[in-house]
């Protein structure tokens, strides 16, 4: 299996940025971390190793971005209206920077975006901002609503990251195109978000599965076993 380490600066952040790369060919799939994981998480924690079989096949080529979390929602020492604004420095990165150059890279012209907990939310906020980019969306665990990592401040900046907020009003042609899983367990802890995002969808008339496993909870292990599943669909 093809490994790619990539560092660079980035202009949007001004600062470094990481990435772990995996395969030679195939469908374009960013995959975020959880919550404030570093860009080797996924292949610390088996997730590679659990889709091995598509990489290796030039099925998906797979590009593991680091996070800002730490410096975004995360981030407690400055006010929530700077921590949004980091957040949509990342948000122009994954846009201008990572998915121009995995788009270049697959000659794909769209993208997949997945990601676990946390990271769901970012697979799901990027691919509902940018549905002309995005072409299927993994979720497993995710949360869909960041108003909690904000200490009550809001503003048009947090809508415009808050799928929960903007979807409903988000009338996109392109959002009846994307193939949208919303992976979750029984003992989930984010289930209710991904029950109340499906609501959200129905109610809009956009297509998605919500696939909800039993006997599992908020971890790694049912991860490694969703995401297999939902690159087969592809």
């Amino acid at each position: 299996m093809k490994e790619e380490y990539k560092k660079w600066h980035s202009n949007n952040l001004s600062a470094d940025f990481e990435l772990l790369a995996f395969g030679h060919s195939g469908f374009p799939v960013l995959l975020f971390p959880t919550s404030m994981g570093r860009y080797f998480e996924a292949k610390d924690f088996k997730m590679i190793e659990s889709i091995q079989w598509f990489i290796d096949e030039g099925k998906v080529k797979v590009y593991c971005v680091d996070s800002i979390d730490g410096l975004s929602w995360y981030n407690r020492s400055i006010h929530p209206a700077e921590r949004v604004k980091n957040h949509i420095l990342y948000d122009k990165l994954l846009l201008e920077e990572v998915s121009a150059m995995a788009r270049d890279e697959t000659g794909y012209h769209k993208i997949i975006t997945a990601g676990c907990s946390f990271g769901g939310y970012h697979a799901a906020n990027f691919a509902f901002r940018h549905p002309w980019l995005v072409s299927h969306m993994f979720s497993m665990s995710g949360i869909f609503d960041i108003k909690g990592q904000l200490d009550g401040f809001y503003n048009d900046d947090v809508y415009f990251n808050n799928p929960a907020d903007f979807l409903p009003n988000d009338n996109n042609p392109e959002l009846r195109n994307m193939k949208i899983i919303l992976g979750t367990t029984d003992r989930d802890i984010c289930k209710p978000d991904n029950e109340r995002m499906a609501e959200l969808l129905t109610n809009k008339g956009v297509n998605h599965w919500l696939d909800v496993r039993e006997n599992a909870d908020h971890d790694w292990p049912i991860w490694r076993k969703m995401l297999p599943e939902y690159l087969s669909q592809l």
